[in-house]
C-alpha cells in the first residue's frame, strides 16, 4: 500500500466513522477503487487501525464526558456515571462476543466484498428511513434498550452497515432523544476499539509482516480528519434527517452492486 492510499483511506474513515453511512463499507469500496490487493487479513488490519484512530478522536472530542463518568466510578457510588458505565459494558458484550468467536469469518468480510457491501448499505439505508420517521424520541437509555443496541452495534460489523446508522436509528427507534442516542452510539464504541487493538497486540497481529510507515500515515490522517468530523457531527444528527444519509447509502449501495454485476 502506497502513502497516497493509506492518507485517502484515512481521509475516508475520519469523514465516514461519525456518518452514519458505514465507513467499513466506503472502506472496502475505497480499497476496490484503488486497486488493494492485499489478504483479508491485512486489509482487516488496516481497517482496525484507521477505526483505532477514531476511536482517539471520540475520546479527544468527548474528553470532558469521559473525565466526568471515571470521576464518578471513582466515588463508588451507585451514581449517574456507574450507571452510564453499566450500560455501556452491557451494550458492549453482543459485539465482544462476536469479535471472541467468529473473528476469523469476520475478516474473510473484509478482503474487497463490493457486492456484500453494496447489499448491506442498501440495508442501512432502509434503517435509516425507519428512524427517521419515528416519533417520541424523548426517552433515556435504559439497561434493556442499552442490550438492545449492543447487539445492532454487533451487526454492524458486517461492511456495509453502518455502526452509527444502526445505533442511532435503533435508539430512535426505542424511543430515545436523538442527541442522547448520538451521544451513547460514539461512547459505546471506544473501549470496544481499544479492546481489539490490545487483543491484536497481545496475539502479536502487529508483526513486521504489516507495512508500519503506510498504517502510521492513515492513522495520523484517520485522527485529525475525525476530530473535524465528529466535531461537526454532533451538532448535525441533532439537526439533520437521517433520509439524506439513507439516500446517500442507497445510491452508493445501488453503484456497487451494479459495479460487481458488470464486472
Amino acid at each position: 500500500m502506497s502513502i497516497f492510499e493509506a492518507i485517502v483511506l484515512g481521509i475516508v474513515q475520519g469523514l465516514t466513522e461519525f456518518l452514519p453511512v458505514s465507513s467499513s463499507g466506503h472502506l472496502e469500496l475505497a480499497k476496490a477503487i484503488l486497486g488493494d490487493t492485499s489478504m483479508a487479513e491485512e486489509s482487516m488490519m488496516m481497517t482496525v487501525v484507521l477505526h483505532f484512530a477514531t476511536a482517539l478522536s471520540t475520546v479527544v472530542v468527548f474528553r470532558k464526558d469521559i473525565l466526568e463518568i471515571l470521576k464518578g466510578l471513582f466515588q463508588f457510588k451507585w451514581n449517574e456515571e456507574t450507571q452510564f458505565s453499566l450500560k455501556i459494558v452491557l451494550s458492549m458484550i453482543p459485539a465482544a462476543l462476536v469479535g471472541v468467536f467468529l473473528n476469523d469469518q469476520i475478516e474473510k468480510f473484509f478482503g474487497g466484498a463490493v457486492l456484500l457491501v453494496g447489499c448491506m448499505l442498501l440495508l442501512t439505508a432502509i434503517l435509516l428511513i425507519l428512524a427517521d420517521k419515528a416519533k417520541n424520541t424523548e426517552k433515556n437509555v435504559g439497561y434493556k434498550e442499552a442490550i438492545i443496541i449492543g447487539i445492532a452495534q454487533a451487526i454492524a460489523i458486517l461492511p456495509g452497515i453502518s455502526r452509527s446508522g444502526a445505533t442511532i436509528s435503533t435508539s430512535v427507534l426505542l424511543g430515545i432523544d436523538r442527541s442522547k442516542s448520538a451521544r451513547f452510539s460514539f461512547l459505546m464504541v471506544v473501549p470496544l476499539i481499544f479492546g481489539k487493538i490490545a487483543k491484536d497486540i497481545l496475539d502479536g497481529a502487529f508483526s513486521s509482516s504489516f507495512e508500519v510507515v503506510p498504517m502510521t500515515v492513515g492513522f495520523i490522517t484517520a485522527f485529525v480528519t475525525g476530530i473535524v468530523a465528529c466535531t461537526w457531527m454532533i451538532s448535525l444528527v441533532k439537526k439533520a434527517k437521517l433520509m439524506w444519509f439513507s439516500i446517500w447509502c442507497a445510491v452508493v449501495g445501488s453503484i456497487a452492486i451494479i459495479y460487481t454485476l458488470i464486472n
